[in-house]
């Protein structure tokens, strides 16, 4: 296997873990609705609707980064929802620790740093669109 292809199939590795990984938590907002969201919006005094970003950032930016068309946006999307998400909900926690002794935002932390790579890198050879 060459140097490339390696390359590719590791983009892909990345792309279909961060874009699943992502998409499972827009679904599980799909189905539980964005009452929390958009609360936690409103309570940061930024208009309610913004909330309904998390759509895009959760649903639609992952599904871009798994099929691999305009992955580099859905990744700086994926990327921006979580800088969001920890701006909003887990500030406090920026420093913390959690009961393994990992940093308390280590999954936000992964999402935010695979997001950047996929918009860094893009999709290879195996998406819809390759650049």
């Amino acid at each position: 296997m060459n140097d490339n292809t390696r390359a590719d199939l590791g983009k892909l590795v990345l792309r279909l873990a961060l874009g699943l990984l992502v998409l499972l938590h827009g679904i599980a907002k799909l189905k539980g609705g964005l009452a929390g969201i958009v609360g936690m919006v409103e309570a940061a005094g930024l208009p309610g609707f913004i909330g309904y970003g998390v759509l895009v950032g959760e649903v639609l930016a992952p599904l871009l980064v798994l099929i691999g068309a305009y992955a580099r946006v859905g990744g700086v999307l994926i990327a921006l929802n979580m800088l969001v998400a920890i701006a909003l909900a887990h500030v406090g926690q920026l420093t913390q620790l959690n009961e393994q002794g990992g940093w308390a935002l280590e999954l936000q932390g992964m999402f935010l740093a695979g997001a950047i790579a996929v918009a860094l890198l893009g999709p290879g050879s195996y998406g819809v669109n390759t650049k």
